[in-house]
């Protein structure tokens, strides 16, 4: 795996940005760049586990909360994926994510937000997430912005 970073100038508080990043409408709606009909089942609470989720319910990720700093980091740690509903953390494909790390940062420069993605990605994903991390943090700061 390969760790990435993704960046972008949010034009408000940290508070804000956070609360999008994690509160479910909002995050459905910056996710879909990913696939539409994402969501997660979790409490985004530290050790808490997460069902990263498709449309469909029937494929994604599980992860587990590695560190929740409110409005300012979070970790999230990959342990497998899920396929067809159930949860696969054994086979060559749920393994391939094991122990990935998608760690967000939020730091106020300026009177600004700075939202930073650092992710660990397999070389099979990369391409796709070179293309879709620029494109949902643009999304993030949309939402952000709006009003």
């Amino acid at each position: 795996m390969e760790k990435q970073e993704f960046r972008i100038m949010i034009n408000g508080p940290r508070e804000k940005v956070w609360e999008i990043l994690w509160n479910d409408a909002s995050y459905r709606e910056w996710t879909s760049i990913f696939a539409p009909g994402s969501w997660a089942k979790t409490d985004w609470k530290k050790g808490s586990k997460v069902l990263f989720l498709g449309g469909e319910d029937n494929c994604g990720m599980v992860a587990t909360i590695a560190e929740n700093i409110p409005n300012e980091y979070m970790s999230i740690e990959h342990l497998g994926s899920v396929k067809d509903g159930k949860e696969d953390l054994d086979s060559a494909e749920g393994k391939e994510w094991a122990g990935a790390h998608e760690n967000y940062t939020l730091k106020t420069v300026d009177g600004k937000t700075e939202l930073v993605v650092d992710m660990d990605i397999t070389e099979t994903h990369k391409d796709y997430f070179m293309e879709t991390w620029p494109k949902a943090l643009e999304k993030v700061k949309e939402i952000a912005e709006r009003n």
